[in-house]
This record gives structure tokens, C-alpha cells and sequence, in this order.
């Protein structure tokens, strides 16, 4: 039977010694990384109410591609609403830093004529109110109503 020779402090071993728990140390330090974010942070919250079936929905998006639908699970919507999602947030709080958007000015627009929905959305800068006939809306405002209903309707599965 032959007998393995003795390694030395700095030999083959130390190696797989030292390199074994400094793949320990950044697994151990990934997985920390991963489970301790918390949740994601919202983009903003739509309020909508109106007179007809179906209006009342309450609509939080977040940063992760989500979105949950009257306070049901978050569901996952397709990157082209996350990507308008983002968009509205920045005009909702002015794009460029100093700049104010409509939500650093609270801005509320009284309903037009026969309204049919309303919205209040809140942002991490503050709220806007409109309906969906209010005059003087800014194009951003068109966008929510757009992509309220398409995530409504699509990842939620409801019929308005």
C-alpha cells in the first residue's frame, strides 16, 4: 500500500481549502444580496371610480415589472407597459432634476361633461385628479387612462 505524501502549508489542499470558502463566502454573500431588498418600489398607484360597472379599480404598478389589481397578488405585465409605466411616472414628476410635473404641483382637473371615469394617481412626488373628460389634460394623463385599462384587462383579467 503506498502512503500519500505529506502536503505542505501552501500545497494542493490549502488551495482547495481557500478557494472552497471563498465560494462559500460569495454564495453565502449573494444570496443576502437577493432576500433582503424588501418590496418593490411602487411607480405610482391609479384610483379610478366612475358610474358604470367595472370602474371602481384600484391599480399599483411597480418597479419590477408588476402589477396588482385591487389589492390582489402582483401579476406580471409585458415590458412595453412597463416601459410606458416608467415613462409617465418621469413626466408625472417633471423628467429633468429641478424640473416640476404635474404631480409636484398637485395638480386635480375638474370632470368635463359626462364623465365617465375618474382617476387620482399617486406618485412618490405627490397626486394628480382628472376624468376622463377634463379639458386641459396633459397628454401623460391620456397615457394612464391607456395603460389602466390594457393592464386592467390583460394581466388582471378584469373587463374594464
Amino acid at each position: 500500500m503506498r502512503r500519500r505524501a505529506p502536503t505542505s502549508v501552501g500545497g494542493v489542499d490549502a488551495i482547495r481549502r481557500s478557494t472552497g470558502g471563498a465560494v462559500a463566502l460569495l454564495v453565502a454573500a449573494g444570496l443576502a444580496a437577493c432576500g433582503t431588498g424588501g418590496p418593490p418600489a411602487d411607480l405610482f398607484v391609479v384610483t379610478r371610480s366612475g358610474e358604470i360597472p367595472g370602474a371602481r379599480l384600484v391599480l399599483r404598478i411597480t418597479d419590477d415589472g408588476r402589477a396588482s389589481c385591487n389589492g390582489r397578488e402582483l401579476v406580471l405585465i409585458a415590458s412595453e407597459d412597463l416601459i410606458d409605466a416608467r415613462q409617465i411616472r418621469r413626466e408625472l414628476e417633471g423628467e429633468e432634476e429641478g424640473e416640476t410635473g404635474p404631480a409636484d404641483e398637485g395638480l386635480s382637473l375638474p370632470p368635463g361633461p359626462m364623465p365617465i371615469f375618474r382617476y387620482a394617481v399617486r406618485g412618490q412626488d405627490g397626486t394628480v385628479s382628472f376624468s376622463d373628460t377634463s379639458r386641459g389634460q396633459p397628454q401623460t394623463f391620456r397615457e394612464i387612462a391607456a395603460l389602466t385599462r390594457r393592464v386592467a384587462k390583460g394581466p388582471c383579467g378584469l373587463p374594464r
